[in-house]
């Protein structure tokens, strides 16, 4: 990926099998060091890899495992939305 792109990731988001995250975090450890922007690691429902969570969180990384990403932000919507009529 080009570095202009890598510099506006905020979120990693992983649809990938357990056993291939580590290299992805990885690789999104090298992006949050040299750019600093980064800031999660989102691993999709039944994705799950302590390994590479403790890893990320090591450097500062805020690490979701085994949820859905749009499911989650569904449900938060939902609840802003019970909030703002109120």
């Amino acid at each position: 990926m080009p570095e202009e792109l890598q510099k506006t990731i905020d979120i990693v988001d992983i649809f990938r099998k357990p056993e291939d995250v580590l290299s992805i975090v990885e690789q999104a450890i090298r992006i949050k060091t040299k750019f600093g922007r980064l800031v999660m690691v989102w691993m999709q429902l039944g994705i799950v890899n302590n390994k590479a969570a403790e890893m990320a969180r090591k450097v500062g990384l805020v690490v979701i495992m085994d949820k859905c990403l749009m499911v989650e932000h569904h449900k938060l919507s939902q609840n802003l939305n019970r909030t703002e009529q109120k």
